[in-house]
């Protein structure tokens, strides 16, 4: 016997998720139980990661300069506080408009939710965290805007990365994996594409239709996020530099791009928490392209390190500036 059609079986999943949703608002103590022990296993994984990688990191901190550990640091919070303004940009691209401090609680949010095992827990902590800070009900679009953003990000790192290949040789890596990879977003993202496909995905959430990003947006938002790279590249730079490193000035734009690289191959790896291990793998040997094994080993530590530390001392900003601003209110 044939069964259902197919395109009943997505409303049908629609249909149960709305009712375990109502279920659940019916049972707020329910609801609140459930959501504490989520974030409880969000923060455990979080200090899991932290210990981890602090002990992995601490016998190379040892012999590093303060100074430009100092440096690298505070440039891994300044990437993470200008990337958040690009995501602001294509939200209000759709209509919707947000204060940076709830950008930045739900960016957090999201952040830290990586460190979840699977991929589903970014998207859904951002717009989770942007229902309950500002009550923004548009769930589709939410969760189509952290899609575009991811997209743009890629895109542009591997930009980033295929061009300093100018100044830097020598460097083992899949280059047209990479840019495959890239032309397939960019595919992703054009109007033809995005218009059917979000409308297909889109309407399981009750969100009939969604216009593509302004090709004008588009393409500011993407030399900004090719910014943001290069920023992330001075990061590693300070990083090397406290490990004893010499690189040059003219590094700084392929450091961005091996960012760009884990990063990628991290969110690819979505069954570990955060990417780690994958992230540090690909990392590690695309540093060995200008440095020794010593230096690129310190340094992959050493970044994963304040990755975490930047995005779990972000998320306590934003949860004080939250908790100020209710008492402001009140």
């Amino acid at each position: 016997m044939d069964g259902p059609p197919a395109t009943t079986r997505p409303n049908a999943l629609v249909r149960r998720l709305q009712t375990a949703v109502r279920v659940l608002r019916a049972r707020p103590r329910l609801l609140k139980a459930l959501q504490t022990l989520l974030v409880a296993l969000m923060l455990g994984f979080c200090a899991w990661a932290v210990r981890s990688e602090w002990s992995d990191a601490w016998p190379r901190l040892q012999h590093a300069r303060p100074g430009y550990v100092a440096l690298s640091f505070l440039t891994v919070g300044v990437y993470y506080l200008v990337f958040i303004l690009g995501w602001m940009r294509l939200l209000s691209a759709w209509g919707i408009r947000i204060s940076y401090r709830v950008a930045l609680q739900a960016e957090m949010v999201s952040m830290l939710a990586k460190y979840l095992p699977g991929g589903v827990w970014t998207p859904a902590a951002r717009a989770v965290a942007l229902r309950r800070s500002a009550s923004v009900t548009d769930t589709p679009t939410v969760l189509a805007s952290v899609f575009v953003e991811a997209a743009l990000s890629a895109i542009s790192g591997v930009i980033v990365f295929t061009i300093s290949l100018a100044w830097v040789r020598e460097v083992h890596a899949p280059l047209w994996a990479l840019i495959a990879f890239a032309v397939l977003l960019a595919s992703l993202l054009h109007p033809r594409i995005f218009r059917p496909v979000g409308h297909k995905l889109l309407k399981r959430f009750g969100k009939d239709d969604i216009e593509p990003v302004p090709f004008p947006v588009m393409s500011g938002l993407l030399l900004f996020y090719c910014g943001t790279w290069l920023i992330g590249g001075f990061a590693v730079w300070f990083m090397l530099l406290s490990l004893g490193a010499s690189p040059g000035l003219s590094t700084v734009p392929f450091l961005g791009g091996v960012s760009a690289v884990g990063a990628i191959v991290a969110v690819l790896a979505f069954f570990a928490p955060s990417g780690i291990g994958a992230r540090e793998a690909s990392m590690y040997g695309l540093l060995l392209a200008i440095t020794g094994a010593g230096p690129a080993l310190g340094v992959t530590l050493l970044n994963r390190f304040a990755i975490t530390l930047v995005e779990v001392a972000l998320f306590a900003v934003g949860i004080g500036a939250w908790r100020l601003s209710n008492r402001h209110h009140d």
